[in-house]
């Protein structure tokens, strides 16, 4: 039997509304299909336009197999290419971010202009080709600040997601903003673990002391529901009349969703105590309490908007049971730390649930390792996030690992 139809059969073997078979995060085998088959396919969250305001810097990260790094040119186009030399391979931007006048291999100085054009290789002979040794590209795309690369060699449709995203996230201004704190942090656990983590609050009563001082612990609030949610419809109607599109939009495929939520009892803002952490806004609406704005897009994100403040967050996988985590706190670009914020209490909320549901993760890990591990019945009432995440990632890979059905796009 395939590798292919193995994974497949795993797949199948999942009862509706359980946890996946515990193969499915664990197998070396299933791993490789998952990096083949979503994330070497897939428009992947890099970072910010705003990280990237000057010529000549650059960030990098690992896409699976691939390390790719995203630069900005001389020009001031943001451009992203496989971060690997063209002479014997070795990462022309060795570091996670850094600011540079060209891009010098550090192993043999082969260098390449700012936007991938091979500049300089000594001693390589008169009939040396300089113009057919640049950077390979990789696919980019930006929206709302939002950098996205996808290294397939033909990319999907990025449009459906910046047509759904673009209303929803214009208001809080991103271009105008700055990275207060970055965290990053390595869960010991499987991706889809910290997805399916991420996708309820099922847990947080008893594991997120910090975070539910602001955040509400109801799935329908949360996103899962509708207009039939009287709290839920009310807010959506007071900050669509502000001007801030809040409505439930997901994808058919349910590769990505954005919704509008109201914070707990009059919480403004991610702190212990709900007031705002920074002063001044992102939006300018006027409207005082808009909740937070929740988006994520399968598989590399999800990210929290607020009146005061931003938050994204990428993952990573590292291998089946590793994860890489980064968190971004945003503020407005001349907000001071000191003055305007005080770093502790912005990042206070966050830097806790983090660590807790990293431990989460990783406990879930050990658990679903053992040959005991039987999946258990997902609550339709408190996880249906979990089961939302779980029927796109068997959809997808069943439609991946068929040959015979073509690349899907996003949207």
């Amino acid at each position: 039997m395939s590798t292919k139809s193995a994974v497949s059969n795993l797949i199948a073997q999942r009862k509706p509304d359980h946890a996946l078979p515990g193969a499915l995060y664990s197998n070396p085998d299933v791993y490789r299909q998952d990096l083949e088959q979503i994330w070497h396919k897939s428009w992947i969250f890099a970072g910010h336009t705003f990280e990237l305001e000057k010529s000549g810097q650059y960030l990098s990260l690992q896409v699976g197999d691939y390390p790719v790094a995203v630069v900005r040119g001389a020009d001031k186009q943001i451009r992203a290419f496989h971060n690997a030399c063209r002479h014997r391979g070795s990462k022309v931007c060795p570091e996670a971010s850094g600011k540079v006048a060209k891009l010098v291999c550090p192993y043999h100085k082969w260098t390449f202009e700012l936007d991938g054009k091979l500049l300089f290789a000594g001693n390589m002979g008169d009939d040396f080709d300089k113009s057919q040794h640049g950077l390979k590209p990789v696919h980019c795309e930006v929206v709302e600040s939002y950098i996205y690369v996808c290294v397939a060699d033909v990319a999907p449709d990025f449009s459906s997601f910046r047509k759904a995203l673009t209303p929803f996230v214009a208001p809080h201004n991103l271009d105008d903003c700055k990275v207060a704190f970055e965290s990053n942090i390595i869960e010991k656990g499987n991706w889809k673990l910290v997805f399916e983590n991420n996708r309820e609050c099922y847990h947080c009563d008893f594991t997120h002391p910090e975070l539910m001082h602001s955040f509400v612990d109801n799935p329908s609030v949360g996103g899962a529901g509708g207009d039939e949610d009287l709290e839920l419809k009310e807010h959506w109607d007071r900050c669509e009349a502000a001007g801030l599109p809040s409505r439930l939009v997901m994808d058919e495929d349910g590769r990505f969703r954005m919704t509008r939520i109201p914070l707990f009892s009059g919480a403004v803002s991610y702190t212990m105590d709900g007031k705002p952490a920074v002063s001044g806004r992102l939006d300018t609406t006027g409207e005082a309490n808009i909740g937070a704005l929740l988006y994520f897009n399968y598989p590399s994100t999800w990210n929290h908007f607020l009146g005061d403040h931003a938050l994204s967050f990428r993952v990573l996988p590292l291998g089946p049971n590793e994860t890489m985590v980064t968190t971004k706190w945003i503020v407005k670009k001349d907000a001071q730390e000191g003055v305007d914020y005080d770093l502790d209490r912005l990042t206070k909320v966050w830097l806790a649930t983090n660590d807790q549901d990293r431990t989460l993760v990783e406990g879930a890990q050990v658990g679903v390792n053992s040959p005991a591990y039987e999946p258990g019945p997902l609550s339709v009432a408190s996880e249906i996030g979990v089961c939302q995440f779980d029927d796109w990632y068997c959809k997808t890979m069943l439609e991946q690992l068929n040959d015979t059905i073509p690349l899907r796009s996003v949207g």
